[in-house]
Parts: structure tokens; C-alpha cells; sequence
């Protein structure tokens, strides 16, 4: 299994991974993206950052990448990196299936992407990735599962991603919404030939939304590695958008709110890798102070009365506007 590469990894940074959802497309939800990339989002430019934020990621100890179909064009940026450096092999490539990118390098496209977790989707977009990153992929993920989605009972789709796995690819899915920790224990439940299907969970959990916890403890109990993403929020618990308690204890330590909010996830013993959502190498930087930040049980305590109602949460997700 590739992540066993993250379990002898020796630096402080290697559970925290780069995700590309803010860089490999012009518009994302995260909040401040003006101040973060600026007017210039042409396609180069967006490809020479990816690059320059996996450079620095690789360099300071990072070795889980994470993309999707739907991030714009990171899997090509992904793959264009390690063509450019054949060296690099000690690092797990993750991908995920199931949104189709819609907005054609507009900020303002009426819709950015399309879910369908169909098995027709499924095989199209797996030939779109094998033709970017090709053996390099070593993680496929259904992307945003939810209680309802037709993955979790297709049986068809099951023996097709079973076979992918039978030929070394690892199998996963990632969840959004307020009933991820059904999805999470639906999809422990799916089995081929009677053996689990899904090897990874890659889930929401920040300072703000810690509903699914008990179920991605399940899953690290069941074997699975447990990725999180959105730790900071879409950016609400980074700089002058986080709350004051998590203002204070950044104070208090010394470095940034976006370290302190990721120290919390490194904490939980159920998280495998903790997503950086870096659109810069300065916030990049920054993140990674996350595995030397020491929090005491006050310090904890006072960071654990932020925790939101999920279906809270998630309305004020859906409502951040694409910019």
C-alpha cells in the first residue's frame, strides 16, 4: 500500500500533504483568493505556482499530492512536475472521480462542476487521469460521497474499481456534507468478494466542523487512512477571517492561526494526513509550522467551544462565493 511510504517518512511535515484544489483553476471558494493569486490567472501562471508550491511542498518534507478531474487543470500541472523530475519517487500521488470541470478557466461560470458518480464517468475519467499521470497515480478517490450516492450500492462500479485495485491501485472516496459520518460508515461497509473495498477516507474536519470524527476513528480502527481536508476552513479560520479564541492562542505560540487550526487535526490519532490548502509558498510555509505546534489542555479546551452544528456549517459553506 503506498501510504506505508508515509509511515517511514522520518520529518515533522510528512502527515501533512498538498492538496491543489485553490491552484489548479482560476476560481475556488477559499476566502482572500484576491489577495492570494492576484488578477493574473492564466493558464501558465497558475501552472509555474503549482509548481514553485510543489517545490517548496517536496523540499520541506511534504510527500502526499492531492488532485482531482475537477480541480481545473492539476493533474496536468501534477504531472507536467514529476515529468519534469524523474528522480522524485518517494512520494503518494492521490486523485479523485466523480465531478467533471465545467467552468473553462472562468471565475464566473454559472456552474464549475458536475457530479455524477455513474460507472460511465467513472471509466471516462480514469482514462483522462491514466493519461496525465499514468503509473504515478497511486491513489484514486470518489470524490464527495454522500449517504445517497449511487457508488455506495453500484455493484458494477464496485467490481470495476475492485479490479483496478487487484492491479495496485489504491481504492478511496472523500465525503462533504452534514451527514458525512453516514457516508463514512457506508462505504466501510461496501465489500468485493468479501473483502473491503476502500482503502482511504479523505473527510472535512476542522476547528469549526468536527461531526465526523467518531466515524473516521472507525476508519482508522478498520485500516483505512484517514486524509482531511478543508482544515482551514475554506480560509475562516486563517489570518483576519479566524475567530478571536483562535487569534489569541496563535498569539500565544507564537505562529500563524492556519498552523494552530492544522496542529489540532495533527493531534486526533485517527488522521493519517492533514491537507494544506497553500495557494502561496508564504501560507504554505506557514501550514507546515502546524507539526511543532504544542497545544496545552486549556489551550484545547477553549479551540474545542468553536465546533459549529454541521448543517450550520455546511449552509455557510455553500454559500462562499467562487472567486
Amino acid at each position: 500500500m503506498p501510504f506505508a511510504r508515509l509511515a517511514t517518512a522520518t520529518t515533522p511535515t510528512c502527515h501533512i500533504g498538498l492538496g491543489l484544489a485553490a491552484v489548479g483553476r482560476p476560481g475556488y471558494i477559499n476566502l482572500s483568493r484576491d489577495q492570494d493569486l492576484g488578477e493574473n490567472r492564466s493558464v501558465e501562471t497558475l501552472r509555474t505556482r503549482t509548481h514553485e508550491l510543489l517545490d517548496a511542498a517536496y523540499a520541506q518534507g511534504v510527500r502526499y499530492f492531492d488532485a482531482a478531474r475537477s480541480y481545473g487543470r492539476s493533474e496536468e500541472f501534477l504531472a507536467d512536475w514529476l515529468k519534469a523530475r524523474p528522480g522524485i519517487d518517494d512520494i503518494v500521488v492521490g486523485s479523485k472521480w466523480g465531478y467533471t470541470y465545467t467552468a473553462d478557466w472562468s471565475t464566473d461560470a454559472e456552474q464549475h462542476e458536475v457530479k455524477d458518480h455513474s460507472l460511465a464517468t467513472y471509466e471516462r475519467q480514469r482514462a483522462e487521469t491514466d493519461a496525465l499521470l499514468g503509473d504515478r497515480l497511486d491513489l484514486y478517490q470518489i470524490h464527495s460521497v454522500t449517504p445517497d450516492s449511487p457508488a455506495l450500492t453500484d455493484k458494477e462500479l464496485h467490481a470495476k474499481l475492485a479490479e483496478a485495485a487487484a492491479q495496485g491501485l489504491t481504492i478511496g472516496f472523500s465525503t462533504s456534507g452534514p451527514a458525512q459520518a453516514d457516508a463514512i460508515r457506508a462505504a466501510l461497509a461496501v465489500t468485493v468478494d468479501g473483502e473491503p473495498l476502500f482503502r482511504t477516507v479523505q473527510s472535512t474536519y476542522n476547528a469549526l466542523e468536527t461531526s465526523a470524527a467518531p466515524a473516521l476513528a472507525e476508519a482508522h480502527d478498520a485500516g483505512l487512512t484517514v486524509i482531511v481536508k478543508e482544515g482551514m476552513a475554506n480560509g475562516r479560520l486563517a489570518g483576519e477571517h479566524a475567530p478571536d479564541v483562535l487569534k489569541e492562542i496563535a498569539g500565544q505560540t507564537g505562529l500563524g492561526c492556519d498552523a494552530v487550526a492544522l496542529a489540532v487535526i495533527l493531534r486526533q490519532p485517527w488522521a493519517g494526513v492533514v491537507l494544506s490548502g497553500a495557494a502561496t509558498t508564504t501560507q504554505l510555509a506557514s501550514n507546515l509550522h502546524a507539526a511543532v505546534v504544542d497545544l496545552d489542555d486549556d489551550q484545547l479546551a477553549r479551540l474545542a467551544t468553536l465546533a459549529e452544528e454541521p448543517h450550520a456549517y455546511w449552509e455557510r459553506r455553500g454559500q462562499l462565493p467562487w472567486h
